[in-house]
C-alpha cells in the first residue's frame, strides 16, 4: 500500500496549537507534523469509539503485548511488563524524575541546544540548579563535551538528561558515545534519563543505528531510565501515551513513589492509537522516513543555493532541522522571520542557543517549499 504524504490538509480551526495558537502565521514550529496519522490507527480509534463507554482506562492486554514486541524487535530487549511505567507524555516524565532523585540544593545537567522542558523542568523541583553544557560539534558532528561536563559536575548533580536522536540537532549518538556518557554518570553516581521519542524517525539506520538506553552494558542499568513513545513517529502526540522502561526495581519505586497525585489518566484512546501503531504503523513508517529524508534533501539544496548565509544542520534523525541564522546580524532572527515572512518557527533562545531557529520539515512538500520561499524572499528583501 502506497501512503499519502503530499496531500495538504487544512487543519486550522480544528483545535491544534501548531496552527490555532497563532492563525494568522504559516507554521513551521512545534514538533507535530502535517500528515494523516497511518490509516490504521484512525480505524482502530474509530472501532474503540463505538463503544459508547469511555470510563478510567489502563494498559489492556492488546498494548502490553504490542509494546514489548516492539522493544523486542525494534530494540532487541526482552522486558516484563511490570518494568512498563505507563504516562501521559514524556514531558511529566522529565518534571517527574526531577521530584524523585533531587533534592533542594542539587543539580540537573543537560546539553545545549536541548528540547525547552530539559532546561526548565528543574523548576518543578524546590531549588533545583541546572547545568547546561553546549554540545561540541567535532569534524563537522554534534556530540557531547565530556571535558566541559567533567570540569562543570558538582556534589550535587542529581541526574543527567539525554535526548536521543537528539532534538533539535537530530543526531544519533553512538554506543561508544552512549557507553562514556554511562560511565559518566556512573563515576559521579547520576540517574540517566534517555528520552528516545524521536528513535524510529532515523534516516538511514545501517550508518546511524539507534542505540537504546537499555541496550547499554547490564552495569548500567541500575541507574537508566529509558523514555518512549509512538506518538511522534506516528503523529498521534495530541492523544497523550508515552511509557518509562525501568528494569532496576529499587530506581522505579522511587520514580512511582514521586508520582503522587500530580499525573494526568491516560484516556483509553491513547492505549489503543499505541497499540495500532506498534501492530500496524511499519509499513507507513518506512514510507514516511523515505518522504521526509527527501524533504530534509529539498531543504538543504534550496537554502544552500538560495540563501548561503544560513547554516542548515544535516539532521540523522527527526523531522526538524537546526539553523544557525547568525550570519544573518539579526538579534532575533525567529522574530523578524514572524514579522517580515509570517512564520512561525522555534526560536533558539528557548533552546539554550540564541541566533538560531528549529523548523520543522514534517510537512507535504508543497507547503515545505512554501515555507523556504517566504525565508528567502525576506532575506533577498534585506
Amino acid at each position: 500500500m502506497t501512503y499519502d504524504f503530499d496531500t495538504i490538509i487544512p487543519r486550522r480551526g480544528t483545535g491544534n496549537i501548531k496552527y490555532d495558537r497563532r492563525p494568522e502565521l504559516d507554521p513551521f514550529w512545534v514538533a507535530d507534523m502535517d500528515f494523516a496519522s497511518a490509516p490504521e490507527i484512525t480505524a482502530a480509534l474509530i472501532e474503540r469509539a463505538k463503544h459508547p463507554i469511555y470510563g478510567y482506562a489502563q494498559a489492556h492486554e492488546g498494548v502490553i503485548e504490542a509494546t514489548l514486541q516492539y522493544l523486542t524487535s525494534r530494540h532487541g530487549l526482552t522486558i516484563q511488563a511490570s518494568q512498563l511505567v505507563w504516562l501521559g507524555g514524556l514531558v511529566p516524565a522529565l518534571s517527574l524524575a526531577v521530584k524523585a532523585f533531587c533534592q533542594p540544593g542539587d543539580a540537573v545537567m543537560t546539553c545545549t541546544p536541548s528540547y525547552p522542558p530539559f532546561l526548565n523542568v528543574h523548576h518543578d523541583g524546590a531549588k533545583i540548579d541546572l547545568i547546561s553544557i553546549p554540545h561540541v560539534n567535532v569534524d563537522g558532528q554534534w556530540t557531547l563535551d565530556f571535558a566541559a561536563m567533567e570540569a562543570s559536575i558538582t556534589a550535587k548533580t542529581r541526574l543527567f538528561l539525554l535526548s536521543n536522536p537528539q532534538n533539535p540537532l537530530g543526531r544519533v549518538f553512538t554506543r561508544s558515545e552512549l557507553i562514556l556518557l554511562a560511565e559518566f554518570c556512573q563515576r559521579h553516581n547520576l540517574i540517566l534519563v534517555s528520552d528516545e521519542i524521536h528513535c524510529d524517525l532515523i534516516f538511514n539506520e545501517t550508518l546511524t543505528p539507534h542505540v537504546c538506553g537499555h541496550s547499554l552494558p547490564s552495569e548500567f542499568l541500575d541507574r537508566i531510565i529509558t523514555l518512549l513513545s509512538p506518538s511522534k513517529t506516528y503523529n498521534i502526540a495530541g492523544i497523550g501515551i508515552a511509557y518509562a522502561l525501568i528494569t532496576d526495581d529499587a530506581l522505579k519505586r522511587r520514580f512511582i513513589a514521586a508520582r503522587g497525585h500530580t499525573q494526568s489518566e491516560i484516556n483509553t484512546f491513547g492505549y489503543y492509537a499505541a497499540e495500532a501503531a506498534y501492530r500496524h504503523g511499519e509499513p507507513w513508517r518506512q514510507q514516511l522516513l523515505a518522504y521526509l529524508s527527501k524533504n530534509q534533501e529539498t531543504m538543504h539544496a534550496y537554502l544552500t543555493e538560495k540563501a548561503p548565509q544560513l547554516i542548515v544542520n544535516h539532521n540523522e534523525a527527526t523531522y526538524l532541522t537546526w539553523i544557525d541564522c547568525r550570519g544573518l546580524g539579526l538579534e532575533n532572527p525567529a522574530l523578524h522571520f514572524e514579522k517580515e515572512a509570517g512564520l512561525f518557527l522555534s526560536d533558539g533562545t528557548f533552546f539554550g542557543v540564541p541566533g538560531h531557529v528549529r523548523f520543522n520539515f514534517g510537512c507535504p512538500r508543497a507547503h515545505l517549499l512554501q515555507g523556504l520561499e517566504k525565508m528567502v524572499n525576506v532575506l533577498s528583501l534585506s
